[in-house]
């Protein structure tokens, strides 16, 4: 298989975990993760292993938290130490975590940034906290997000009972989403998009 190959297909997180075991390639992490390290391995690049959780037998009380409390590296983690902290520095009963502060968890594991703190996680959360257009912005990059993007827009496309007139489907529904992609528009299918961008996908049409 090559790079070409593998971005023509869709694959759910066994496969791609199947396919990281063929190639002898760590089958750690979350879906994003799997589908970074083969784009990766086929591209001839370096493949970077999900970072793991420094110091992992250490755990933090409530009270041992401060804003400057590395993210990586000080035994933090999402945890209910985590969440008195946080309840108590935002004067809540209960504090739940949010999307964009697990997301900005992961990048910074990921990327390995030991200057990312607690008080970065606060900002996150401050920001994108009942702000949808704020959440959107800061997830828009996110290549876990994309992930996730993707595999709801190839389940309603092929939900829809008017693309079943299409051979290769998969490859019809990837040309819809790269078109969405570039677009302003919300990153979810619609039915509208098999007329919309008609002539795109006019050659997989069956006779």
């Amino acid at each position: 298989m090559d790079l070409a190959a593998f971005k023509t297909h869709y694959y759910y997180k066994t496969d791609l975990i199947a396919l990281c075991r063929q190639y002898q390639l760590p089958t750690s992490g979350t879906k994003a993760d799997l589908n970074q390290r083969l784009d990766a391995f086929f591209s001839g690049r370096p493949v970077r292993q999900r970072a793991e959780s420094a110091n992992r037998g250490q755990k933090l009380t409530a009270a041992q938290l401060t804003l400057e409390t590395p993210i990586i590296g000080s035994g933090f983690a999402f945890n209910a130490a985590a969440r008195e902290f946080f309840a108590a520095y935002f004067h809540v009963k209960h504090f739940r975590f949010t999307k964009s502060m697990a997301v900005y968890k992961r990048q910074v594991d990921a990327k390995k940034d030991q200057t990312a703190t607690i008080g970065d996680l606060i900002r996150v959360y401050q920001e994108t906290k009942d702000k949808p257009a704020a959440q959107r912005a800061f997830l828009a990059n996110n290549p876990e997000e994309q992930t996730y993007q993707w595999n709801n827009f190839v389940r309603d496309f092929f939900a829809d009972p008017q693309t079943a007139v299409f051979h290769d489907r998969l490859k019809v529904a990837a040309i819809l989403w790269q078109q969405v992609k570039r677009s302003t528009d919300a990153k979810v299918y619609r039915p509208q998009l098999v007329t919309q961008y008609g002539p795109l996908i006019a050659q997989y049409r069956r006779p």
